[in-house]
């Protein structure tokens, strides 16, 4: 039961529980509120921290609750929290034809992923994921200690509609035990299953491109960052023709054996767009203009959709290790002093791991059509989102590799105290990729508390919810939402 992915966090509860319906959930926690044992929860387990295996006694895992079907009675469709985004994307697709707009990781589980406010691919054009939640299930404890499932829908008439909207982006271990989603496009009307979902793209059509660090230049390093970025700038609109381009850039830090690395950069689009060939063309010229060895690892060539998302997922297979990871949003591309930054933490040999990597999501469109309070998602006027990542597998190396990343991010957003407040620049970071960091003052300097970062204007609302749906405060880890008149 030591299934994980970050191999820093061994979780050690007294008991692990494996429920297979939403009544096995209620009997579940209620034991262990009667007991007096503190729960928590996991689905995928793919957490960035250690907030299902810290102080946990009971672990409730809801891997085995993976139905994925058409309910008709709610005329929407019903996602378990224990199915996988694989499994999700597959079933919906052969099924019906339809699809949500999630993450690349198949292996990532749903119970997590679409209350933290989950994108991917598809997000520009689509949306986020929580943009599609019409209700949720979820097992909360009342004030008398009782435990019961409740389901809160987006129906502006429901009473438990604070509940609903709470899980669309309020993160995952705060408010009782999520068990199943329904989801439906808004404003979708009729029966008919396929219509109320959207259809993918029948086909998609894609490119890898690459450079080596032995032809990258600081000044090519500078000239690719900014192009990419003004890129997005002027092409993040909803109503953009590249609305529909998801474009990840993945920059290994240089290593100094043999092969010193590189970059890779894997757009894909829309295949059936009438256009498609010549937008990707132009995409291609427009970011690496004046960037010399450019590598064509595979030349433009279409995927049927579903054997796109299979690849993609295949490409994120090897999920575990011990590693570290920080991220931000971007309203606008890095600031100069921030590419400047990027390479010299990139380049510099006074700490040699080629695991470590910054990754460039595109990211927009469509998902900047929301109001910022109308979910619990406040991130809604972004292009782009920035992942520093470092992977380790001697533990001796743990308190470098932490140390590096720590500094590393730190200086990105030096004029900021070392986290990303939401400025001109920055939109603060998201909540499925908590950093416990943004808790400490070592490292948080700005003043500005954690909670803002993620959640921004939404905290109080959040608050409130919480102390409607968990009055005791029950379900809480390192980065919860908490109590009002707590910190």
């Amino acid at each position: 039961m030591l299934r994980r992915t970050s191999e820093r966090f061994f979780p050690r509860p007294d008991l692990f529980r494996l429920p297979t319906t939403t009544e096995q959930v209620v009997r579940a926690v209620d034991d262990a509120t009667h007991a007096g044992k503190r729960i928590t929860v996991r689905s995928g387990g793919h957490c960035y921290e250690d907030f299902v295996g810290d102080g946990a006694e009971v672990i409730i895992d809801l891997s085995v609750m993976r139905r994925v079907t058409f309910d008709r009675r709610r005329n929407a469709f019903m996602i378990e929290a224990g199915a996988t985004l694989w499994e999700v994307f597959e079933r919906l697709y052969l099924g019906w034809g339809v699809t949500i707009p999630g993450g690349q990781c198949g292996g990532v589980a749903a119970g997590g992923h679409i209350q933290g406010g989950g994108y991917g691919p598809l997000s520009r054009k689509l949306g986020s994921v929580v943009d599609y939640l019409y209700a949720v299930e979820v097992v909360v404890v009342n004030r008398s200690g009782r435990a019961r499932a409740i389901v809160a829908t987006r129906e502006h008439n429901d009473a438990n509609r604070d509940l609903w909207w709470a899980h669309t982006g309020g993160g995952g271990g705060n408010f009782g035990v999520v068990t199943r989603y329904w989801m439906r496009t808004p404003g979708a009307t009729g029966r008919d299953p396929a219509r109320l979902l959207p259809k993918p793209p029948a086909v998609t059509l894609g490119a890898t491109v690459g450079w080596s660090w032995r032809d990258v230049t600081e000044e090519s390093f500078h000239r690719l960052l900014r192009n990419y970025g003004e890129w997005h700038e002027r092409n993040s609109a909803p109503d953009s023709p590249y609305a529909s381009l998801f474009s990840p850039m993945l920059i290994t830090r240089r290593n100094t054996g043999a092969d010193p690395g590189g970059f890779i950069m894997v757009p894909a689009l829309d295949g059936t767009l009438p256009n498609a060939e010549q937008l990707l063309r132009d995409y291609l010229a427009e970011v690496t203009e004046g960037i010399r060895g450019t590598i064509t690892i595979e030349p433009p060539h279409r995927l049927p959709w579903l054997a796109a998302v299979e690849a993609g997922s295949l490409s994120q297979a090897d999920e575990s290790g011990t590693f570290k990871a920080k991220a931000a949003y971007l309203r606008k591309r890095f600031t100069d002093e921030q590419i400047r930054t990027a390479y010299t933490y990139l380049t510099s040999t006074d700490h040699n791991n080629e695991r470590a990597v910054l990754i460039l999501l595109s990211y927009g469109g469509k998902v900047n059509t929301v109001a910022p309070d109308a979910t619990a998602l406040p991130q809604r006027d972004s292009i782009m989102k920035a992942i520093y990542t470092v992977t380790w597998t001697d533990p001796d190396r743990e308190q470098a590799n932490l140390d590096w990343i720590r500094r590393w991010y730190s200086a990105m957003y030096s004029d900021t105290g070392g986290v990303p407040v939401p400025n001109g620049v920055n939109d603060g970071s998201y909540i499925n990729y908590p950093d416990i960091d943004t808790t400490d003052p070592t490292w948080n300097k700005s003043g500005v508390a954690w909670h803002t970062l993620y959640y921004k204007d939404n905290y109080r609302k959040l608050q409130q919810v919480k102390a409607r749906w968990d009055p005791h405060d029950l379900f809480h880890h390192a980065m919860s939402i908490t109590l009002p008149g707590t910190v």
